[in-house]
């Protein structure tokens, strides 16, 4: 088979495979070499097999027999001769710099090369090579960044899914809380109306106990009664007395009464009840302002899993993107270009502590923290930062437990209080143009503390 076709791909001249193989009209294809040889010892230019004139001087390259004869080549772990003369298979030692290509030493002297200006061509390919070689090094360089980011780019799609499957164990937890308050709050209401149905269904039964005695009783002196009308004369008379007062001693009570409230009360139990369980609701359930950002939580804090408190700890390793904060820094999940908003931080545990607002055109990249505005305090000694002025001296105050941070992004204010004692701190003045991310940095810990649930009634 490999014999068959290394035949087919022999040129009928040379007997070796096709070197620029070109095709003539009578569809015989020869190496373009062999056909030009062939022809100039030849007065005509006819094909070499069948002997059919050619009219065309410059055969096309089959391209299809060329690629087919450099494949076989190449299967068989040779290299096609590429650095030999098309025109006169002489080794291509000189480049002319005219025409801008390899060529033999035959082509240097024939009249298309007359004139030309020729280089080695070990000298001719040095600054090709320089020039490609140089090119070449922003590619690379561009390549190894790529492959990096792709790297990148994988850990955080495996990111992304254990993120997702984290907080699908955390949804569901909390929602097997809520199933459980609603299962103990159902489990309550039908004890409650099973209580009062075995209270009134005992009571009715009492009721009824008595009322079958008294009917008993009645329908005794009754009949006794009936049975001596019916009686003779002389043993109606004689029975008179004691039949009188047997029926007179029978009191003739009141006709007997369901008495108030012997129903069960359906409002009690079904009245607003999924209000009523809502406000009961609110005893178990807690509402920060502010919810801290789990992709914006540097690498030296740990964040609780309601994402409410940072803790100091070790260094972990994070995947990097584009919201990851400083080392010690975390940043509110939702940011604000309208309305008042105010949230308070337990800070009694730590000593070192950063606390504001931050811009989301200019994130936090470092320490200095350029684009925040808030209060600082650093084992006692207490800054203001701004953008413009990124660390002043504050008056010291006194160690605190928790600072209120509100923010009026309509008026443009930034102020921060003591919740405790009501007492005004500092207050920033400027224009928010965008929009606006809690900032928090701490070395310890700190906690956004639960707003009270109040629920208001309107007529």
């Amino acid at each position: 088979m490999a014999s068959k076709l290394q035949d087919d791909l022999c040129c009928p001249v040379c007997q070796e495979v096709f070197r620029d193989p070109v095709v003539l009209s009578c569809s015989h294809s020869f190496c373009k070499v062999c056909l030009q040889t062939w022809w100039k010892e030849r007065p005509t230019r006819e094909c070499p097999l069948c002997q059919k004139r050619s009219l065309d001087t410059d055969p096309p390259v089959s391209l299809v027999l060329k690629n087919l004869c450099e494949s076989f080549l190449l299967e068989r772990g040779q290299r096609p001769p590429e650095d030999l003369c098309s025109l006169h298979s002489e080794k291509l030692k000189l480049f002319c710099l005219d025409h801008q290509q390899p060529v033999c030493l035959v082509c240097r002297d024939s009249k298309q090369h007359s004139n030309h200006r020729f280089r080695p061509m070990d000298e001719a390919v040095g600054e090709p090579r320089k020039i490609l070689q140089e090119s070449l090094e922003p590619l690379k360089k561009r390549l190894k960044v790529f492959k990096q980011s792709q790297v990148k780019f994988d850990k955080t799609q495996k990111h992304i899914q254990a993120q997702a499957r984290h907080t699908e164990r955390q949804i569901k937890e909390q929602f097997k809380k809520l199933h459980q308050f609603l299962e103990e709050e159902e489990e309550a209401r039908l004890s409650a109306l099973r209580e009062e149905e075995e209270q009134k269904s005992q009571r009715m039964k009492e009721q009824m106990e008595a009322l079958s005695r008294e009917i008993a009783a009645l329908s005794d002196t009754v009949r006794d009664t009936e049975e001596q009308l019916r009686a003779g004369d002389v043993s109606l008379l004689k029975n008179y007395k004691a039949a009188v007062e047997r029926v007179q001693q029978r009191p003739l009570l009141e006709d007997p009464k369901l008495p108030f409230g012997a129903l069960i009360e359906q409002a009690k139990h079904l009245g607003n009840l999924s209000y009523n369980i809502w406000i009961r609701m609110k005893d178990v359930v807690s509402y920060r302002p502010v919810i801290l950002d789990p992709n914006t939580v540097g690498q030296s804090l740990i964040l609780s899993d309601d994402l409410t408190s940072v803790s100091g700890g070790e260094t972990l390793e994070f995947l990097e993107n584009r919201e990851r904060q400083t080392h010690f820094g975390v940043l509110g999940s939702e940011g604000f270009t309208s309305g008042r908003h105010s949230w308070v931080v337990e800070i009694k545990d730590t000593t070192v502590w950063l606390l504001g607002v931050t811009s989301e055109l200019d994130p936090r990249r470092d320490k200095d923290s350029l684009g925040t505005w808030g209060m600082s305090c650093n084992k006692g000694k207490w800054a203001i930062h701004t953008p413009f002025d990124r660390n002043t001296p504050f008056p010291g105050l006194n160690r605190l437990q928790r600072i209120r941070v509100s923010l009026d992004c309509d008026r443009g204010e930034l102020s921060f209080s003591d919740p405790d004692t009501n007492t005004h701190i500092h207050t920033f003045t400027h224009t928010f143009t965008e929009k606006m991310f809690p900032d928090f940095c701490a070395v310890n810990y700190l906690k956004i503390s639960a707003e009270e649930v109040c629920v208001t009634q309107h007529g």
